[in-house]
């Protein structure tokens, strides 16, 4: 699976356990306007670390924006991995 499709996948499922009505994403989806919450993203990150054994906002200069900016996040660090 790629990282993209795990990344979707997951937005996907959160948002249906935190009952939250998630936006097409797309990569200039605007995160704060993708239906999500901090707890949801909060969420999510703690389940991206779990599965791919990293955090990459704990080196991260600042947050992504969109959807396209935090797929690249993680793409990023799985290719200086």
């Amino acid at each position: 699976m790629s990282i993209r499709s795990e990344i979707t996948t997951l937005f996907e499922e959160v948002a249906r356990d935190q009952q939250r009505q998630l936006v097409p994403l797309r990569d200039e989806t605007k995160l704060l306007e993708s239906g999500l919450d901090s707890l949801s993203f909060a969420l999510i990150a703690a389940r991206l670390e779990e599965s791919m054994g990293f955090n990459p906002f704990d080196t991260a200069d600042e947050f992504p924006v969109t959807f396209g900016d935090f797929i690249r996040l993680y793409e990023s660090q799985t290719q200086s991995s």
